[in-house]
C-alpha cells in the first residue's frame, strides 16, 4: 500500500497492484483496474517511486523471513534477465531477417 495525497490535502492509502496505469493531464490521475479514477498532488514519477519502494520493502521482508524464497527470486530474475535478452536477440534477428527479405525482393 502506498499514501498518496488527494487534491484536497486529504490522505489516502491505495493498494499499489490495483494502479492500472498514472497521467499527468495537468494533474496526476490513476486509473485503477476496476476503471475508477483518483486524482493525486503527487506527480507520475512520485507515484511510481512509491511503488518501487512500497515493492523492495516487500521483497526485503520476504527475503528476511523466507531465506529460501530470496534464493528462489534470485533465480527467478536470472531468468528474466536471460529471457530478455533473448527476446532482445530475436527482435534483431528478425529485424535482420526483414531486412534479408527486402534486399532479395529488389534484386529480383
Amino acid at each position: 500500500m502506498i499514501e498518496l495525497t488527494r487534491l484536497n490535502g486529504n490522505h489516502l492509502v491505495i493498494n499499489s497492484d490495483l494502479i492500472q496505469y498514472a497521467e499527468a493531464a495537468p494533474d496526476t490521475v490513476l486509473t485503477l483496474v476496476n476503471g475508477e479514477k483518483i486524482v493525486v498532488l503527487e506527480s507520475c514519477a512520485e507515484v511510481m517511486d512509491r511503488v518501487v519502494v512500497y515493492r523492495a520493502h516487500l521483497l526485503g521482508e520476504t527475503a528476511k523471513r523466507f531465506p529460501e524464497a530470496a534464493a528462489l527470486m534470485n533465480v527467478s530474475v536470472a531468468l528474466s534477465a536471460i529471457a530478455a535478452g533473448q527476446q532482445a536477440r530475436s527482435a534483431d534477428a528478425i529485424e535482420s531477417d526483414h531486412g534479408a527479405a527486402l534486399r532479395r525482393r529488389a534484386d529480383r
